[in-house]
């Protein structure tokens, strides 16, 4: 099958009734779109298949008599008015007449529209007269653009050229207020993307730095210059033919991978998600061995938007001025090198970067200069031509650069608009080599939003946001770096801390080793060393404990102030799990991890004060939550001796693991409800009880499967639980607390909705004997990813052993793993529910029936039965 055979089939066909026909036609078209992927030339194929399309369209209109309608046009709008045509992209078209159309028209043209459809073509059609054309498109930006594409393919020229007179009259679109429009256009885009393409999931049309980014150039050009090829800004000086042909050469390689994308998904997709990647790597010839191949196709996407999105600013900054008729209003020479143009840093001569060591001195520049905003094109220009031209060594073999680097990042500016340069641009990754390895490097789980690289660029950001004082929300944070005597070395362990990933072993480890390796070659003496190695060895540690361990019990406290050591150690290691989880993915902090890591930071704090005596801290924690919760009751009008004679059924655990607000709340409203029975049932919600979430409380009188029930319940309402306190009172009752989010992180402020979830837990708990059906089903992501389950116990002081498990994240996941432990007759004594991505890292707290830790032979027999139900 060729394009020439089927364009001549076409030809064959000489009726509209033939739909059989034309759907063989296009259904041929896909076959011969998917052989030619391999081995043809992509500009051809995408080309080739609007030469299709063109000649299919023009065929049936023809057939239809539409040719002979006097005043009517068909014309292609949008991408398939530039005639070029991606596998299933919508083909866009215009039928424009003079003016308003008969009946009799109006019905032809549907029956038109109609057989389009039929064949199995993806159309979207618009109905206009000129004047009505000209009147929204003057409205809408989105409509003038695909005017400005527009192309004729059958019909009245003369009701074509007509409208394209009117669209270069005055009182329509001018070029500058196009190009405002679409500049801001492209800026809400961006953002939309959190103004990166290194998402690990990118959209491969709208992203930053991917087709879209191309298309603006496009459309400024053509409006403003009236250019009709890309070629035709060659002569007005905004490209240089190098320029011109790697934006060429980067379209292509994003043109074949949305082109196989569309193949791969049999639809318009867009999305380069996880269920597509692989066979997509596999179509382009990137190899079928998963993973592997993933990476090499998405470190050259990665790499190619980059490049993508410097011409872009480069191109669209030259058109700002030329466009918007701009003049420097303020022009400041900064040295021999460079001046400063309205904000943005220019060179003055064409060897500004003459060495490696002359590009860390220009960032050295811009941390010493407030006052720049950005780079100047000219100046992004040549940093891109130095770039290169040093590419046959890196930064850090030469001296001077290693002296450079370190004054960097001493610098109290230099993570500011340098380290965004440094990144960005390929500067870091031409000093370090370790660097080079992670760009574009690929995660694959749902825990991470973005690739590596660009993972530790926001980590790095944030650090620097803590000591600003813009910083409102972090204040320990902001306490910490500010108070920090060499900031440096926390910044060092930041920008290594992931950079052992993809070397088959554990990252921490071996970034340990390579940041080990920098010191020494950078003069960091032994003591710093060592606390970088550290950190960077350590840096998940702070995050594990917090999320995967009981914090309340002083043997974890003890083991991971014995870990830190020092308080130095502690503050450093705060401050960097709190900058890590944050740069992972924007969905994952929440109030409830902000109050593990301050709870763990402070009783650690506590321990170290006192010589790691926890169980002191402890005690002290109890008294003084008792006092302040007691003091707030009284406030209230409650009695003393009645909330006394309740508290005594509970234990100096229970008053450890809350505060005083909670504390105050449960007893109030516990004991404001009716009476004790031995059916009796609370069922309570807070929003503000708690800074981890709003507070959900079960206590009565223990009933099957009550955890499992709950655990459902919520399940199936879009709502998740991140900790859960399962305790027993001194007489025999239940008090479960649940600390509870909506299943996207959010927190439950809405009275209604916590109403609303109170009432479906009590409800259900009130059914005696029928177990919650969870109809919830699982995510379109979660699907494409394998998560094996893994069990682990461990001691503890008291009476209980910890059980530590891995799962996938699926529906009914909670009810599940208490059902298993209700088989066995194991109580259920503490739950830390921490979903990573799409992993469950879940802590359960448990005895046996005979309320001691488990045997041996239990604890195998339960991670048989977890193992069995959960995989």
């Amino acid at each position: 099958m060729s394009l020439q055979s089927l364009l001549s089939q076409i030809k064959l066909i000489n009726s509209t009734d033939n739909i059989a026909a034309y759907k063989t036609i296009v259904a041929n078209s896909y076959e011969w779109l998917d052989s030619e992927l391999g081995t043809g030339e992509i500009t051809g194929l995408v080309l080739g298949r609007a030469t299709l399309v063109d000649t299919l369209l023009r065929h049936i209109w023809q057939l239809m008599n539409l040719h002979n309608e006097q005043n009517l046009a068909l014309v292609a709008v949008g991408g398939y008015g530039r005639g070029q045509l991606q596998p299933y992209s919508d083909i866009d078209l215009l039928l424009l007449s003079k003016k308003a159309l008969s009946k009799e028209q109006q019905e032809r043209i549907s029956q038109f529209i109609t057989l389009l459809w039929d064949i199995g073509l993806d159309v979207g059609q618009s109905v206009r007269t000129i004047k009505e054309t000209v009147q929204l498109a003057k409205q809408d930006v989105t409509i003038a653009t695909n005017l400005v594409e527009a192309r004729l393919l059958n019909g009245c020229q003369k009701t074509f050229d007509s409208l394209q007179d009117k669209l270069s009259a005055r009182g329509y679109w001018t070029s500058k207020d196009f190009f405002v429009a679409k500049y801001q256009e492209q800026k809400a885009r961006h953002a939309k993307f959190k103004d990166t393409s290194y998402n690990l999931e990118p959209n491969v049309k709208e992203s930053p730095g991917c087709l879209r980014d191309i298309q603006s150039i496009g459309w400024v050009a053509k409006k403003h210059f009236n250019a009709t090829d890309g070629k035709d800004l060659l002569e007005h000086g905004y490209f240089n033919q190098q320029e011109f042909d790697e934006l060429i050469e980067c379209r292509e390689i994003l043109w074949r991978i949305r082109f196989a994308l569309h193949i791969v998904a049999g639809r318009s997709e867009n999305r380069l998600l996880f269920d597509y990647q692989a066979d997509v790597a596999t179509r382009l010839g990137y190899g079928d061995d998963g993973k592997k191949s993933v990476e090499k196709m998405m470190k050259i996407f990665f790499r190619t938007v980059r490049r993508i999105s410097e011409l872009n600013k480069m191109l669209m900054q030259r058109f700002s001025q030329d466009v918007l008729s701009l003049k420097v209003k303020q022009q400041t020479k900064i040295n021999k090198d460079f001046e400063l143009l309205d904000g943005y840093i220019a060179p003055i001569h064409e060897d500004a970067f003459s060495s490696p060591e002359a590009i860390l001195q220009f960032l050295l520049l811009l941390a010493d200069t407030p006052a720049i905003q950005d780079l100047h094109s000219n100046c992004l220009r040549q940093l891109r031509i130095a770039r290169r031209e040093f590419r046959k060594q890196y930064y850090v073999e030469r001296e001077e650069c290693r002296t450079l680097f370190m004054q960097l990042v001493k610098h109290p500016n230099f993570f500011a608009l340098s380290w965004d340069i440094m990144h960005k641009h390929g500067i870091l990754q031409a000093y370090i080599p370790q660097w080079d390895n992670i760009v574009g490097m690929m995660q694959f789980d749902l825990f991470h939003a973005y690739t590596v690289d660009e993972h530790t660029h926001r980590l790095v950001k944030n650090i620097y946001h803590y000591a600003q004082p813009e910083n409102k929300e972090f204040p320990r944070c902001g306490n910490i770096v500010k108070n920090l005597d060499k900031p440096e070395l926390l910044y060092i362990a930041a920008i290594y801390h992931d950079i052992g990933k993809g070397r088959n072993g554990d990252h921490s480890k071996l970034g340990a080793v390579d940041v080990k390796e920098f010191c020494m070659l950078h003069g960091i003496n032994a003591i710093d060393t060592e606390l970088i190695r550290w950190l960077v060895e350590s840096h998940l540690l702070m995050s594990v404990i917090a999320q995967r361990r009981d914090i309340y019990d002083p043997t974890v406290i003890n083991e991971f102030a014995q870990s830190v050591r020092t308080h130095n150690n502690l503050n450093h290691l705060y401050v960097l799990t709190l900058a890590d989880i944050r740069a992972t993915n924007d969905n994952l902090w929440n109030d409830w991890k902000a109050t593990l890591l301050r709870e763990l930071y402070l009783l650690t704090q506590k321990a170290l004060d006192n010589g790691l005596e926890c169980k002191v801290a402890l005690q002290d924690r109890v008294s003084e939550h008792q006092s302040k919760a007691m003091a707030a009751l009284l406030e209230q009008g409650m009695n003393e001796s009645q909330i006394s004679q309740f508290w005594q059924r509970l234990s100096d655990d229970y008053f450890t693991r809350f505060k005083p607000a909670q504390i105050a709340w449960h007893a109030n409203v516990i004991l404001a409800a009716h009476p004790m029975t031995d059916d009796f049932l609370l069922v309570g919600t807070s929003a503000n009880t708690s800074k981890s979430g709003a507070e959900l409380i079960v206590y009565g009188k223990d009933k099957p499967m009550m955890f499992a029930q709950i655990a459902s319940v919520l399940d199936s309402r879009n709502c998740s639980i991140h900790d859960a306190q399962i305790m027993r009172t001194h007489d025999g009752y239940m008090f479960d607390s649940f600390i509870i989010f909506e299943h996207n992180g959010d927190r439950i402020t809405s009275t209604s909705r916590l109403d609303s979830l109170r009432q479906a837990v009590e409800t259900q708990l009130n059914k005696p004997g029928e177990e919650h059906i969870n109809r919830r089903k699982m995510s379109r992501q979660m699907k494409q990813l394998d998560v094996k389950t893994k069990v682990r116990f461990y001691p503890s002081q008291t009476n209980v052993t910890l059980v530590e498990l891995e799962a996938l994240d699926a529906p009914g996941l909670l009810a599940n793993i208490s059902e298993q432990f209700i088989a066995l007759n194991f109580k259920l004594h503490q739950a830390k529910i921490s979903t990573i991505g799409e992993r469950a890292e879940d802590l359960f707290i448990v005895s046996n029936e005979l309320d001691q830790p488990l045997t041996q032979a239990e604890q195998v027999q339960l991670k048989k039965r977890l193992s069995e139900a959960l995989d």
